[in-house]
């Protein structure tokens, strides 16, 4: 069952061609450009499905910033102009990876510094229950709890 189940996704995964919706009067003649487009275009992202790049998106808005992104590629911009151009018109939010700024500064070290953060409290807690657990002795049986310990092991030793 296994087996099958195995080569079931192996096919699944080798008959799925890959999903990109750059539609083919969008592709530029020269293969250099278009190499240089698709890589600006799986950086942006769409603005309609937000967690998608304008390269997988079948938005139209998605569209039309592909189309924009090869027309500035024609025009000769350089990757770094298309992308500044691209943050000038609709915001820092239309780069899938925001870049390392003042403004993104707190994006960027939030998730260290909560790691650093929640691994040191954690460190402190087990430190802090090593010590307490450490330094108390448990107190002396009184005789009615020996009396009871001992007769529940009797028990025990007579039981199979």
């Amino acid at each position: 069952m296994r087996r099958m189940m195995a080569a079931f996704i192996a096919l699944m995964l080798l008959a799925s061609p890959a999903a990109y919706a750059v539609q083919p009067d969008e592709i530029m003649s020269d293969p250099v450009k278009e190499g240089r487009a698709r890589e600006l275009s799986r950086e942006l992202r769409c603005m309609v499905c937000q967690n998608q790049s304008i390269d997988d998106s079948d938005a139209p808005l998605a569209r039309d910033l592909r189309l924009l992104v090869r027309e500035r590629i024609a025009a000769g911009d350089s990757n770094s102009q298309v992308l500044d151009f691209l943050v000038a018109r609709y915001g820092e939010f239309v780069l899938l990876k925001p870049r390392f700024e003042r403004q993104t500064l707190l994006l960027w070290l939030l998730a260290p510094l909560l790691l650093i953060g929640g691994g040191t409290a954690l460190w402190l807690q087990i430190r802090r229950r090593a010590r307490s657990g450490a330094d108390v002795p448990a107190p002396p049986l009184t005789a009615e709890e020996e009396a009871r310990l001992a007769a529940l092991m009797s028990d025990d030793a007579k039981a199979p």
